[in-house]
């Protein structure tokens, strides 16, 4: 789940193995692009990091992150069926 701490949204998410985590992000980067909001995150073998925040809004969660993060959620249920 995600949580909202110090104006961000953070989620953790673990993989099978380094490819699947892998093949999430490059399906979180095609829908970032689409939304034109991107992500700060980061991967270790199979554990992906990801932090939202809006930077144009001051550093805060707006409606961008919170879209993103539906969206985000979708892909790793689809990933993880």
């Amino acid at each position: 789940m995600w949580k909202e701490t110090d104006n961000k949204l953070t989620r953790s998410f673990e993989f099978k193995d380094f490819r699947a985590a892998m093949t999430f992000m490059n399906n979180v980067a095609d829908v970032a692009e689409e939304l034109n909001h991107h992500p700060w995150w980061s991967n270790v073998y199979n554990k992906v990091e990801i932090e939202l925040t809006t930077h144009d809004a001051g550093n805060t969660v707006t409606d961008k992150d919170v879209e993103l993060a539906r969206r985000i959620d979708q892909l790793y249920d689809e990933l993880m069926v």
